[in-house]
């Protein structure tokens, strides 16, 4: 018996010693989070709604094939497989075809699948493109010769217009006969249907081409850049380095002069539109209107403190201003499209942040206002949908909080407003056609994301289509340190927003170093509670060596009106740098911070930041990281940056002031300088300039260079390999 007591007791002391194994929570690596991809969350996407509002499809690859999935909304059973990539064969090949995009024709007839992909830059690509007859199950090549660009389905349903070689082409499905709209694209002189590069990265414009609604017209645009400067950027790895160049123009430079054009298909003719007798002008937005007579063209001046809506009758190509928004710094045109004509043909909604923060205003076609339909010291963040039957907007919003995004519903008539998000945190929605059903994507800081289906407009969940809880429970495994958010006040009375994560082990009685992160730039937002992804997986990494990790969203940022963003206008890094030393300062007095070993690191917009808060904040940083930094913004593009500061002609000390090219002398700390050398957006330009001014002040410093490497630096080992060496040097410099 006294044998058997002993047993148990050995047996019951094993038991334990392996739960407390079992249960002990191990530190976050960066290969967990670069190269296992651990704290990668699922989501659902590729979603394109069906007409008859009752299924959605999806895009879903798999080793052996990609499929196009149609399911059933309210179930979420798989209802049928529409293409079925194991049975896609290429004419002459004999391994499946792999495609990467998908178009649904809008009789749902026919899909237009998108192959061999190749990125051009930020949001262009060209790619081989088939028709696939969901009928017959035939395959077909849209055309041939070189790769096209935006194949896009006439709302028909009959036809495809695509760019290929700056030339707009379409093609009639029924004979799959190839019709050109223009001939006379010659790469970097003219381009018709595509945009050119700073339009693309800055209006968000790639596909330059619009078909009417009626299917009988195309709108496109013309650049003519062949006065703008090149950008040479050589590309390494032969022999014999090659250049690539590319029209760039920097602030103050000349930019493309723009055409719109419509092509009347049915006469094999195009009208030119008026867009006034001033060539250095902005044309970022194109709409037409439900009646496919009138073409709306937002013109804006080269200061972009002026917008102009005009109307354009496309048989004669006359055009009338109908509305003008002005201001005192610069109108801030909206990525979000947020300008609906309705079906009724007499009235628009536009956003405008007229009255100091973002909002919903109604207009009539002339440009007279109905009313403004949203109102408070908060921000319409985007319009998600308009349900014209029911007279309904669906927008998210900064209502609650500027750190989150919550949908609400809104009548017409301003009245009748309600909230459909139910919890704390950051959404996002995919509405139906028919705004029956809309697809919401939740997170916060603390949870990773949960897709769920719901009604509209009621908000009420149907069924949850992806919780992350394998992700979840992987998170229960690993240490993880705190992320906290919290509000601090400068010596000016400016109350800034911050995050801080800790060490999981946190002391209170220790002092530990701080990296702070900064981007900074205007109307961006990184204090946000939303779940994070790779960058802020690494801050983890951080935590677990023992360091604070804190990042502020200075003045000039975004979701806290017009006053707060524009207040940078005409002087970048002046308060931006001001609000991060601010930040220094404060973490600096908190009992618990080592005051000594407080360091900085951005990229982008946050390397200017990160190299200007160094050398002007020298005695309160100790290190700086610049990934990819602006170090004088006359080296940067003209639409972004004389947004801004206008143009270096007329604000030549906007430009100076602040340029850490202009400060090198004053760095006193660690600094490490990392770029790509074919970064087509921030050139690598910036850091041999740099480099230039701290050799010449006799600064030391470290600098790493990543060869062909674009603004994202990516690609193979790429970023395992960067993560890792920032990690290394500051575990030696901080």
């Amino acid at each position: 018996m006294k044998k058997l007591f002993i047993f148990c007791c050995l047996a019951f002391g094993l038991l334990s010693w392996k739960e407390g194994v079992s249960q002990e929570k191990r530190e976050v690596t960066l290969e967990d989070v670069f190269k296992k991809g651990i704290f990668r969350q699922k989501s659902v996407s590729g979603i394109n709604w069906m007409k008859d509002g009752r299924f959605y499809t999806s895009l879903e690859h798999t080793k052996k094939a990609d499929y196009v999935i149609k399911y059933n909304i309210t179930t979420g059973a798989i209802a049928d497989t529409l293409v079925n990539g194991e049975t896609l064969y290429k004419e002459g090949q004999t391994s499946s075809l792999r495609f990467t995009s998908y178009t649904l024709s809008a009789d749902e007839d026919k899909i237009l699948i998108a192959t061999e992909r190749e990125p051009i830059y930020r949001r262009s690509s060209k790619a081989f493109f088939f028709i696939y007859d969901l009928k017959s199950k035939a395959l077909s090549s849209l055309a041939q010769g070189d790769k096209q660009s935006f194949a896009t389905f006439s709302p028909d349903g009959s036809k495809v217009a695509f760019v290929r070689n700056n030339n707009l082409y379409y093609v009639t499905l029924n004979d799959m006969k190839e019709h050109a709209v223009t001939t006379d694209g010659k790469w970097n002189h003219i381009i018709n249907g595509s945009s050119d590069w700073v339009y693309e990265e800055e209006f968000s414009i790639a596909k330059a081409f619009f078909w009417s609604p009626d299917s009988k017209l195309l709108a496109y645009y013309t650049f003519d850049e062949s006065d703008v400067k090149e950008y040479n950027m050589q590309v390494w790895g032969n022999l014999y380095p090659k250049d690539y160049k590319f029209k760039y123009p920097k602030a103050g430079e000349k930019n493309s002069k723009i055409d719109i054009s419509v092509f009347h298909l049915t006469k094999g003719e195009k009208t030119k539109m008026d867009i006034g007798t001033e060539t250095d002008i902005y044309i970022p937005r194109l709409y037409w209107t439900p009646n496919s007579e009138t073409l709306s063209i937002i013109r804006m001046n080269r200061l972009q403190n002026k917008l102009e809506i005009l109307h354009g009758n496309v048989n004669t190509g006359s055009t009338k201003v109908i509305l003008t928004e002005k201001s005192d710094t610069y109108v801030d045109i909206d990525f979000t499209d947020d300008l609906t004509y309705l079906s009724d043909n007499k009235t628009f909604i536009k956003s405008s942040e007229q009255d100091r923060f973002k909002h919903i205003y109604w207009y009539k076609m002339d440009g007279s206002l109905i009313r403004q339909i949203t109102k408070g010291n908060w921000e319409v963040n985007s319009m998600e949908g308009i349900d014209q039957k029911r007279k309904l907007i669906y927008y998210l919003s900064t209502e609650d909080s500027p750190l989150e995004r919550q949908l609400y519903v809104i009548n017409f008539n301003g009245k009748g407003k309600r909230k459909l998000s139910s919890a704390d945190g950051w959404n996002s929605v995919n509405f139906s056609r028919d705004f029956k059903y809309f697809i919401n994507y939740h997170s916060t800081s603390t949870d990773p994301l949960t897709v769920s289906l719901h009604r509209a407009p009621t908000g009420k969940i149907v069924k949850t289509l992806e919780k992350n809880e394998e992700l979840r429970e992987r998170l229960s495994e690993f240490d993880l340190g705190e992320k906290s958010f919290f509000k601090l006040k400068t010596t000016g009375g400016t109350e800034l927003n911050a995050y801080m994560i800790k060490p999981s082990n946190f002391d209170e009685n220790k002092k530990y170093p701080v990296l702070m992160y900064v981007y900074g730039g205007p109307g961006s937002q990184m204090v946000t509670n939303r779940w994070g992804g790779s960058r802020e997986s690494w801050y983890q990494v951080l935590a677990a060596k023992g360091y604070i990790i804190v990042c502020v969203d200075n003045r000039g940022t975004g979701a806290r009106g017009r006053d707060f963003k524009h207040v940078t206008y005409g002087r970048l890094g002046k308060y931006e740098v001001e609000d991060q030393i601010e930040g220094a300062k404060y973490l600096a007095s908190l009992p618990f911070v080592d005051k000594d070993r407080i360091g900085i690191w951005g990229w982008s917009y946050g390397g200017y930041m990160s190299s200007l808060s160094l050398f002007l904040g020298a005695d309160y940083f100790k290190t700086a990281i610049a990934v990819a930094p602006v170090t004088n913004w006359r080296f940067y593009d003209t639409i972004y940056t004389e947004r801004y500061l206008k143009t270096p002609q007329e604000n030549p000390v906007g430009y100076d002031a602040f340029s850490p090219v202009t400060h090198a002398e004053k760095l006193k700390g660690n600094f490490f300088l990392i770029h790509g050398t074919g970064d087509d957006n921030v050139h690598f330009q910036n850091a041999v300039t740099l480099v230039d001014a701290l050799v010449d002040a006799n600064k030391q410093f470290r600098s790493f260079y990543y060869p062909n490497r674009n603004h994202g630096i990516y690609g193979g080992n790429t970023t395992f390999h960067l993560y890792n060496m920032m990690t290394d040097y500051l575990l030696k410099k901080l």
